[in-house]
């Protein structure tokens, strides 16, 4: 994940820049540019994820395997799969690649995939086993607000 070339370093930065700005095809340049000079894992997920802003989760889907392919075990790809398959209903398709992003060796937010996952199971109407993934999601982000509030809607659905 990390970069060797200082170039791609750079375009990748560029490209996240342009991405927080809100200028998407802008950052998708600059991550298509990062990956030309050095493929990475870290860039083609955030190539992805730039696609799914855009609302082409096939495409974000396609860059964030790929990103799998240079890094199995970075999380980040599988947890964002998982939400893309989110987005797109199909639910039950998201949730061993959220399972996948859970178990990652290389993940920093772990809470993350455990969200998705609540997220997944309450649309699948398995209330209980959302409220596990929202409540481990909670064990390791006490006050992760979303997480505070998704909670709170699945313990009323189950009222």
């Amino acid at each position: 994940m990390r970069f060797t070339s200082e170039e791609a370093k750079r375009f990748f930065e560029e490209g996240y820049n342009y991405q927080m700005m809100g200028n998407i095809d802008k950052a998708i340049e600059f991550y298509k540019k990062s990956i030309e000079v050095e493929p990475t894992a870290q860039a083609y997920t955030f190539l992805g994820w730039a696609y799914s802003m855009k609302r082409d989760f096939e495409k974000a889907i396609e860059y964030c395997k790929k990103a799998i392919e240079l890094d199995p075990d970075y999380g980040n790809p599988y947890n964002d799969i998982g939400a893309y398959l989110i987005e797109m209903g199909r639910f039950k398709e998201a949730v061993p690649w959220l399972k996948r992003a859970i178990v990652a060796k290389n993940y920093e937010s772990r809470h993350f995939p455990h969200m998705n996952l609540a997220k997944a199971y309450m649309l699948m109407g398995k209330l209980y086993d959302a409220l596990k993934e929202v409540n481990l999601a909670l064990e390791i982000e006490p006050n992760y607000k979303p997480a505070i509030a998704l909670r709170h809607q699945i313990l009323g659905m189950l009222n």
